[in-house]
């Protein structure tokens, strides 16, 4: 095996690994099961890579990969997550205790509420706005034409939004 493959791979992993745990964990919530199938999805692709078959999008790749391990680990008999914000790697307390109670109680909400929605409206909710990822890649992640993905993802915020206030009416993320 040629050394580059390796190179090549490392700079992947590099790349992808803190985004592709963050969205694993956001669907398992808990650590031990979001690096196990974090590790997974490397492995898995890992395998793929060295054979030298062209992987034409890689990111979209190694998300489809996450995506079918996550439906694995819930398929094995895994319970949803119930978790609280602590556990978040998504949480930036700051020096003010009252606005942190603040933060960590729209957090709540927000995790709560994300899990109620259908999978593919939580995958494009995470990809866009904690990702990063634009319309065009997330829909080469999805296999849809770009403008169907920007619907789905003004649809997820949609329904995410209205989840979310009909229960805290005063939330921050709305």
């Amino acid at each position: 095996m040629a050394k580059n493959y390796k190179k090549q791979f490392g700079q992947l992993y590099d790349k992808h690994i803190g985004k592709i745990y963050r969205y694993v964990f956001l669907k398992v919530g808990a650590k031990e099961a979001a690096e196990d199938i974090s590790s997974e999805v490397f492995v898995k692709s890992w395998k793929k890579f060295k054979t030298g078959l062209e992987i034409k999008n890689c990111s979209a790749y190694l998300y489809q990969v996450a995506r079918a391990e996550v439906a694995n680990y819930y398929r094995s008999g895994a319970k949803m997550p119930t978790m609280g914000v602590d556990n978040l790697p998504l949480v930036d307390i700051n020096d003010n205790p009252e606005a942190s109670q603040i933060t960590k109680s729209d957090l709540e909400n927000l995790r709560n509420h994300l899990n109620e929605l259908k999978d593919e409206h939580q995958d494009v909710l995470i990809w866009y706005y904690l990702d990063g990822y634009s319309s065009k890649e997330i829909a080469q992640m999805l296999d849809k034409t770009e403008g169907a993905t920007r619907v789905i993802i003004s649809r997820a915020l949609a329904e995410l939004r209205e989840k979310m206030t009909k229960k805290w009416p005063d939330t921050l993320f709305v």
